[in-house]
């Protein structure tokens, strides 16, 4: 192929309605027209995949995984379609593939399936006929042809793996915000629109609640160093380019506050000090596909320890009797388990190696009086546990402590 690959992903909003379709259609057809050849990911139309997760618990309250798999997935295999009419009636030659079609290959986590590899022989043919594919995100199959889903986050994972299958030059979200910001807009009013954001920040953000963009699709762009660019499906202006090197003007300490919310934690209490007994509690977790983070041990003089982690409250359910098994498996005395926490971080390259970092964001929480329940940290992350309720409020308390809030309100931008 001579002519550049792009990969393009819309979401549900940005797909919500039969005008966004057309709208989407006549911006992917402007694409084409400039020479470009384009392969579309597009999740489901608006709350599509809630509906029929909803319409799933009217039938029973426990629904098979896999019969719940292959429901949720003609959400995206809808809009496909759909999006593939509009692109026709443009006068744009396009074709619509499920992720089957497309090649994309998945483990057999049902719900959280990881791609492992993608077939390009059948996108390649489409292009090389000069047609625009039309792809079904968030799903895909495993060896025996099972139908998959990739949990939340789903179709901008297919996308950047396309993009990297493909050797695209850029892979494009296109969302309902404008770019990256410095904090959730909905919460900090002043927040930043950031241009340019690294891997390893974007990575972290995403890890930790900034929902734009699931820390899956970054991994693979990071991997194959695949440019991403976070854009509005409603505005014609550049956004946010996620890249490997920053430009010099835009390094700073913490270039953003992020949090998540519905947390529980849970805590293993007297675990036998001795080699194996970590691995033996947090591997039937990942078998389950269960992420765990904010792992914190403590430290004791009896050979016994306390070991405490976080996982997502929806998790809760299916992780409880695994770690009970596991603690008994081991003789640890007790397992305790509680919800109603967030995840508060600040992120920021520019941190490492900077004195007070810590420091400001601990007094800034006490100062607002929010209790810290637990700690975490990477090189260029902190986050705290804290309660739900006082999440928001600690969000705008650390964006104006680390001097983030904009001088224009969003609202003149």
């Amino acid at each position: 192929m001579t002519a550049r690959v792009i990969i393009q992903k819309y979401g549900g909003t940005s797909v919500g309605t039969p005008a966004r379709i057309r709208k989407v259609a006549a911006r992917i057809a402007e694409t084409v027209r400039e020479g470009e050849r384009v392969v579309v990911v597009v999740s489901a139309m608006g709350q599509t995949t809630d509906q029929l997760i909803a319409l799933a618990h009217r039938v029973t309250a426990s629904p098979p995984a896999r019969e719940l798999d292959m429901l949720v997935a003609n959400g995206e295999t809808i809009s496909a379609p759909l999006l593939a009419m509009c692109l026709a009636a443009l006068g744009v030659p396009a074709i619509s593939l499920t992720g089957l079609q497309a090649g994309v290959r998945t483990s057999g986590h049902h719900s959280k399936a990881r791609i492992r590899a993608v077939e390009t022989d059948r996108l390649r043919a489409e292009l090389e006929a000069g047609r625009v594919c039309v792809v079904a995100g968030f799903q895909g199959v495993t060896e025996d042809l099972e139908i998959t889903t990739l949990g939340r986050g789903g179709s901008d994972t297919t996308a950047v793996a396309l993009a990297a299958a493909l050797n695209a030059s850029v892979c494009e979200i296109y969302t309902d915000v404008d770019a990256i910001y410095s904090a959730d807009p909905r919460v900090v009013k002043r927040a930043r629109r950031i241009e340019h954001i690294s891997y390893e920040e974007m990575l972290e953000m995403a890890a930790v609640g900034a929902r734009v963009l699931h820390p899956r699709a970054v991994e693979i762009g990071q991997l194959y160093r695949i440019p991403i660019h976070v854009r509005s499906s409603f505005k014609k202006r550049p956004g946010t380019m996620i890249v490997a090197e920053l430009p010099m003007e835009e390094r700073s300490r913490v270039r953003g506050v992020a949090h998540e919310t519905d947390i529980a934690k849970v805590t293993i209490v007297g675990v036998p000090d001795r080699p194996g007994v970590a691995a033996t509690i947090f591997e039937p977790l990942g078998e389950a596909a269960i992420s765990v983070d904010v792992i914190v041990q403590s430290v004791s003089e009896t050979r016994e320890t306390d070991i405490t982690f976080t996982i997502a409250e929806s998790d809760l359910k299916q992780a409880v009797p695994l770690v009970r098994r596991a603690a008994e498996t081991v003789g640890a005395k007790d397992v305790k388990a509680s919800g109603g926490l967030a995840k508060l971080s600040i992120v920021g390259t520019g941190m490492l190696g900077t004195p007070g970092v810590a420091g400001r964001m601990f007094r800034t929480l006490a100062e607002g009086g929010i209790n810290i329940e637990g700690i975490s940290t990477s090189e260029i992350r902190i986050t705290c546990l804290v309660s739900n309720a006082q999440a928001e409020a600690g969000v705008r308390a650390l964006h104006t402590a680390f001097e983030l809030d904009s001088l224009i309100t969003r609202g003149k931008r």
